[in-house]
């Protein structure tokens, strides 16, 4: 969710959500994006930037949906990287209601909120905060 450095822009220099999503493709992750201003083809440009694979695999392994929810059904996580103001207006219950079990929610911009999303039955992981601190040093 977000592929924008920041939000109310399409500017996608030196974005995490590119980064992570090398990353997660090295780890043979499939994954969708969904972006309210970038357009599929910036991704895809983005993603070939980096030269980790053709861009044949590139496509085959990343797909870029217009609608959040479609972009979030049968998935297994979400992973918030932009902060978009529209994502704290989602409705939550219906994105969890699609998802596989267990349904976890990366949120890199501590944009959500936590409570309410665990009270719907999300595992919910909030970069950057206290708890997922002690929840690195414990493992």
């Amino acid at each position: 969710m977000g592929w924008a450095f920041k939000k109310d822009t399409n500017d996608t220099r030196e974005s995490a959500a590119i980064y992570v999503a090398d990353y997660l493709l090295n780890e043979q992750a499939e994954l969708r994006v969904y972006d309210p201003k970038v357009v599929e083809r910036q991704v895809y440009a983005d993603l070939d930037y980096l030269g980790s694979r053709t861009a044949e695999q590139n496509r085959a392994s990343i797909g870029v949906g217009a609608d959040p929810y479609e972009v979030c059904k049968g998935a297994h996580a979400i992973a918030v990287l932009t902060e978009w103001d529209e994502f704290k207006d989602y409705d939550w219950e219906r994105i969890y209601d699609g998802m596989l079990k267990p349904a976890k929610i990366f949120d890199g911009r501590n944009l959500l909120d936590a409570d309410k999303l665990r009270s719907i039955g999300f595992i919910v992981q909030s970069i950057g905060t206290k708890s997922l601190k002690k929840q690195l040093v414990a493992v």
